[in-house]
């Protein structure tokens, strides 16, 4: 009999997730309307695409041939949906358009980890990375949610810039589409039938959960098994601890989870993840013991970013240890990826090593992270930095 999960603690009420989701409203992104007023499909929910095609006096099953053409098969030109007459192709193209992001730098490494810089209608650049696995012809795209973010995490490059507001739901499936539209992978594959974009990871610039509206109807697009069908499996929100909304993620969208833990003492973990100090690593464990569905299938993932002397000694393993007892968990450890200015060194082999085996002796997967793409300023957020000292270089 599995144990009970711990109830939430008393603070963090509806209010909480109330105030939260306010916040987040002041930097909601601008309407997905061009400036010839054409209004941006991609991005609209199934009940807001037929609410459109009733505005036009079209019957519902409109909007189930749209969601075909634009998530199925990846069609940007209403001119080559071919289940549907001339005339209405003719009107769609008038009131709507079907967009993708503009490619501000795009960067291929030597291990073919792909980096993409997109550039949206107001100007913003946010990054997405496409990383391949080793062994299989298949990899996980890494979306971003925010321009920018609030947490200033030190280790974190995208900490050193501003939050400046959050992704629209357009914008969060808009950069896994472009990713596909550059591997051809349309339309969408069904079945068992491989799939090189096989998962999504959504863990790049910024804080999911302080965009959660954005983020959990996007992610609701993607797993629309008549559209991309991408399984909630194959999904991970990854979050620095914004402990109110992990538990509504768990109820309404259940996908795997990743926490950004970093450190296993409080006094560590409020230095170089300040979030902590508003929901330290005590409730934030007990909102991963609350998470619907975790078991030894879905693990939950813990990422470790090894610091060289401010996070990697064996004792703070076997804290690491005692911290997760009785939770499904991993560990991934993560090689730190420098980058100008950074206070911090990557750990050593020898180092990594000795905190793996701690884990794995416990009996705690512990995959030590291959670093990818060094060559292409693939730590998050230093894309877009350079982005943006080209920018201010040509001006």
């Amino acid at each position: 009999m599995s144990a009970i999960p711990p109830p939430p603690p008393a603070g963090l009420s509806s209010a909480e997730r109330d105030r939260i989701l306010a916040k987040s409203a002041l930097f909601n992104p601008p309407p997905p309307v061009l400036t010839d007023g054409r209004r941006e499909l991609v991005g609209l929910s199934r009940e807001e695409l037929a609410a459109e095609m009733l505005a036009m006096g079209e019957k519902p099953f409109r909007a189930k041939q749209l969601w075909h053409w634009i998530y199925h098969q990846g069609v940007t030109d209403f001119a080559a949906m071919s289940s549907i007459a001339a005339p209405m192709r003719a009107r769609l193209a008038e009131r709507f358009v079907i967009g993708r992001p503009e490619v501000a730098l795009a960067q291929t490494s030597k291990d073919e980890t792909r980096k993409w810089l997109f550039r949206w209608r107001d100007g913003q650049q946010v990054e997405t990375v496409y990383i391949p696995d080793p062994e299989e012809d298949r990899g996980a795209v890494c979306i971003s949610t925010q321009v920018g973010c609030t947490l200033s995490c030190r280790f974190c490059h995208t900490g050193t810039q501003k939050l400046v507001r959050n992704l629209g739901a357009a914008e969060i499936v808009g950069q896994f589409i472009a990713a596909r539209d550059a591997y051809g992978e349309w339309p969408s594959p069904k079945d068992d039938v491989p799939r090189r974009l096989s998962t999504i990871v959504v863990m790049g610039m910024g804080e999911p959960l302080y965009n959660y509206e954005n983020t959990a109807k996007a992610l609701r697009i993607i797993m629309d098994a008549e559209g991309i069908g991408l399984s909630r499996r194959r999904i991970t929100l990854s979050t620095s601890g914004v402990v109110p909304m992990m538990d509504r993620c768990g109820q309404e969208l259940g996908v795997n989870l990743a926490v950004s833990l970093h450190a296993v003492t409080d006094a560590l973990r409020d230095e170089i993840v300040p979030l902590n100090r508003k929901y330290p690593i005590a409730e934030l464990l007990a909102a991963c013991r609350r998470y619907p569905g975790a078991s030894n299938a879905r693990r939950i993932t813990f990422e470790y970013v090894m610091l060289r002397g401010v996070n990697d000694s064996e004792a703070e393993a076997r804290e690491l240890v005692r911290l997760l007892r009785g939770l499904p968990a991993k560990v991934n450890l993560i090689p730190f990826n420098p980058w100008p200015g950074s206070p911090y060194q990557t750990s050593t082999h020898e180092q990594t090593a000795k905190f793996a085996a701690v884990l794995n002796e416990a009996g705690y997967s512990s995959p030590i992270r291959r670093p990818r793409g060094r060559d292409i300023l693939a730590a998050c957020g230093q894309l877009k930095t350079e982005g943006e000292r080209l920018r201010r270089a040509a001006g």
